[in-house]
């Protein structure tokens, strides 16, 4: 394709907004439509504006659709981007469940038009730097591949539109929850460096979901995920802790660890025997410039559809098994800060560094 062109956003408020800023910030975009019930904010006076992400992908011509939207109108609102020709930037968590996973890759495939999913963490060239120091034996043999994520969400947050909270709402799959939701990066990212990409490459899930707020879904939350060929991923995951720190992935082996931020692009080499790590940052490329490149026949897509296939094994299995289980009152303590309440979880945050290192959930670890 040449000259510029045209992209339509679904959801403009919130998160969304980014991707209208970045669409209106490049010269070879042009922001010809947004939709949002809330309406569409600032925008030029050139841009349509829709109160519904059906009507504008059936109302006009677009060559990238973004969809920044609900998770349970994700499938339906892609299939129909593709269908009407238009190349897809799929906010996370992409698809709720396997099924749709595979009906959105053949859609896809049979409309030769991309969908690009926005775990931007997946544009760093450090996932793939990480895992080529994994395989080359420089902290000998790999044991298991770790997250972990210690954030802080109000209960507010957790009220922040109709769905948040749920897992299921009105019999639709929703997956709002730490590990699906807020902290996905961390499984993704953790999932990439192990090599796994298609839902058949995930053989086994020990979920251990646990919650302090007063919601349907997980907010404290312990994974040991078992891949094809014998890797262990173990993720702790929290937005109950008393502050944020900067999430990681780690990959412990025989003679040494690595731990790669991948919200800071960087990797840390911990060596048996050195006295310090070695440091390397890595540079990230914006998902929607690289779907223009993709477009435009230029390069691969770093974050595609197929790759986070995975991932969506995953949650499929936490928002299909047992509820969470709430976690003992004696060991919340409720907090507040600029007019939001806290819910927070005492000795998290060494909870969730244990499940990623030691490869136990909290119920074999007898925390929490």
């Amino acid at each position: 394709m040449t000259g510029r062109l045209r992209v339509g956003v679904a959801g403009v408020h919130g998160h969304g907004r980014r991707h209208v800023d970045a669409v209106l910030a490049a010269s070879d975009l042009e922001l010809v439509a947004v939709a949002d019930p809330r309406g569409g904010g600032d925008v030029p006076s050139s841009t349509q504006v829709f109160a519904d992400a059906v009507a504008m992908i059936d109302a006009v011509h677009l060559d990238i659709v973004v969809l920044s939207t609900p998770i349970p109108t994700h499938a339906g609102l892609a299939r129909l981007a593709l269908a009407r020709g238009a190349h897809v930037l799929l906010e996370k968590p992409p698809v709720p469940s396997v099924a749709d996973h595979h009906e959105l890759v053949s859609a896809a495939d049979a409309a030769s038009r991309a969908v690009q999913v926005g775990f931007q963490s997946l544009g760093s060239a450090g996932v793939a730097a990480t895992a080529e120091a994994a395989a080359s034996g420089i902290i000998g043999d790999v044991l298991h591949y770790g997250a972990v994520g210690q954030w802080t969400r109000s209960e507010e947050y957790w009220r922040r539109a109709p769905w948040a909270g749920h897992r299921v709402l009105d019999g639709r799959l929703v997956a709002d929850g730490v590990a699906t939701n807020p902290l996905a990066h961390a499984i993704a990212t953790a999932l990439a460096i192990a090599g796994a990409a298609a839902p058949e490459d995930v053989v086994g899930i020990d979920a251990d979901l646990r919650r302090a707020n007063d919601i349907a879904t997980d907010d404290t939350s312990s994974l040991v995920i078992d891949l094809r060929g014998g890797a262990r991923v173990a993720a702790g995951l929290a937005a109950t802790a008393g502050e944020r720190h900067e999430p990681y992935v780690l990959v412990r082996g025989s003679r040494g660890f690595l731990v790669y931020v991948y919200t800071l692009d960087t990797l840390h080499v911990h060596r048996d025997g050195a006295a310090l790590p070695r440091t390397y940052a890595f540079e990230r490329t914006e998902l929607l410039d690289n779907l223009v490149r993709h477009v435009r026949g230029a390069e691969g897509l770093l974050a595609p559809l197929e790759r986070t296939g995975a991932f969506t094994r995953v949650l499929e299995e936490i928002v299909t098994g047992p509820p969470p289980t709430p976690i003992a009152p004696a060991l919340v303590r409720v907090e507040t800060s600029a007019g939001e309440t806290f819910r927070v979880v005492t000795g998290v945050e060494d909870a969730v560094e244990r499940v990623a290192w030691e490869a136990r959930t909290f119920r074999d670890l007898a925390v929490l």
